[in-house]
């Protein structure tokens, strides 16, 4: 099915938005436009740059709950929040309860201010049952066994436990409103839902009103998650879905200022400064060097192409200079070249990607 037809919102489509102002415990989600955790993009770096943009909650990418407990260096990098760090949630994956509250106890004790469970990553390394089980959106197809690895969650730590989830595995299953149910009554207290079954992976559209089942059937916060790329779809995702707020993923690669356009267009939040040019060049360039410092030279010049991809392919770089800052091995050499791209580059483009 194509898009729904949307109208270009001017200013005033403010005025088509409740005005939403959520929060957990003491903690306010303000305004109710958050970051989608994405395995291998939404590590600290990354979440520093969308927050100095304007988000109301941004999301750790997927932790395994075993690794974090046994202390395997990435997993707990990834969990990193810094000190002073927004409203930051950390997604943890997993299907044995014992893990998933040690895991759970670890990042509160790092500051975590909310913890997030994963029962929407599609991916097959995460569904299989191999390694650690068959965690992500399989546990979808075990209601109760879910169920109890919330609860053990929520009884291990004092801080929000929130829950991730798709609409079911497969068009023959869509039981995100029994679980969300069931969760509630466990003690979660937001429900983010991802408007596709585990099956569709990222095909096909998002079913924004078949989230409108899931808050039908409950009284916790709801939050609309898939395809919304820009102020307009996701005005219409809250229209159909009647969701409390959005989660934007793949949209923000290469643009992590659309969430603040959201949050401004929606919610009368102040206008980001959306940057072109030198200052384009100097957010990448800051946003490279963070990752430098984070990760280490030999990992980052691996973990950092995606990024400089995206940022070049949003901006209209010259395919030629994209090319060589993504081949580079020198951090130096990637800095300069970087500063060439994009300095010339056009007007960063519209909304290019979906999840």
């Amino acid at each position: 099915m194509d898009d729904p037809v949307v109208p270009a919102y001017p200013q005033p489509i403010r005025t088509r938005i409740r005005q939403l102002t959520l929060s957990l415990a003491d903690l306010p989600l303000d305004p109710p436009v958050f970051l989608a955790p994405l395995a291998g993009i939404t590590d600290l770096p990354f979440r520093r740059v969308v927050s100095g943009f304007g988000a109301g909650l941004v999301v750790s990418e997927m932790i395994a709950s075993q690794d974090v407990v046994q202390g395997r260096p990435l997993a707990r990098a990834k969990a990193e929040l810094g000190f002073g760090e927004a409203a930051t949630s950390v997604q943890l994956a997993g299907r044995e309860a014992h893990w998933l509250a040690e895991a759970a106890k670890y990042c509160e004790g790092q500051g975590a201010k909310i913890i997030d469970f994963n029962m929407g990553c599609p991916a097959k390394r995460v569904t299989a049952a191999g390694g650690n089980g068959a965690c992500g959106s399989a546990l979808m197809r075990e209601p109760d066994h879910a169920i109890s690895l919330i609860e053990a969650v929520i009884k291990a730590v004092s801080v929000p436990v929130t829950l991730k989830m798709r609409l079911g595995w497969d068009d023959e299953s869509h039981n995100a409103a029994e679980i969300a149910r069931r969760a509630e009554v466990a003690g979660v207290q937001m429900v983010v839902i991802h408007g596709r079954t585990r099956c569709q992976f990222y095909k096909g559209k998002a079913d924004w009103a078949a989230i409108a089942r899931v808050k039908e059937a409950v009284s916790l916060p709801v939050i609309a998650n898939g395809d919304i790329t820009s102020p307009a779809k996701a005005a219409e995702a809250l229209r159909l879905s009647r969701a409390d707020g959005v989660m934007v993923g793949r949209g923000a690669q290469g643009r992590p200022w659309v969430l603040a356009e959201i949050a401004h267009e929606l919610f009368g939040a102040p206008a980001p400064q959306i940057p072109t040019g030198a200052a384009l060049a100097d957010l990448v360039v800051t946003h490279y060097e963070a990752m430098l410092s984070f990760y280490g030279t030999e990992l980052a010049l691996k973990v950092a192409r995606k990024h400089l991809g995206w940022y070049l392919d949003a901006a209209g770089a010259d395919p030629v200079l994209r090319a060589k800052a993504l081949t580079l091995n020198e951090p130096s050499a990637v800095i300069s070249t970087l500063v060439s791209a994009l300095r010339d580059a056009p007007h960063p483009a519209p909304e290019r990607y979906a999840a």
